[in-house]
């Protein structure tokens, strides 16, 4: 299993432009701020379709209608997008864990 790093895998995906260093949801302007409950929410509706695209392909592919090669890309799609999910909680979790630590 390999990791990615979140910037890397958002851009992957094409969930975000980079603009100045800044991830933002694709097609935010430069002035206009994104905030991260849109990019988790279009990020996590991306990946729900990405994985049911694979399981709908995987499906199709057991009863033959559509080729071993599209199966095949469509499973490592979801597998990829699977991953960085994982990645994204465990950036979430320990972000939470740090702020949790922090004095008051």
């Amino acid at each position: 299993m390999t990791s990615t790093s979140l910037p890397t895998a958002f851009a992957s995906l094409g969930q975000t432009d980079r603009i100045g260093g800044v991830l933002r949801p694709q097609g935010a302007a430069a002035g206009e701020g994104a905030d991260f409950a849109s990019v988790l929410a279009q990020f996590a509706g991306e990946a729900v379709q990405t994985v049911r695209a694979g399981e709908m392909t995987a499906a199709a592919g057991i009863t033959g209608t559509v080729p071993v090669q599209k199966v095949a890309e469509a499973v490592m799609a979801a597998e990829q997008t699977l991953q960085t999910a994982i990645v994204l909680r465990d950036k979430v979790v320990a972000a939470y864990l740090e702020l949790s630590r922090m004095a008051i």
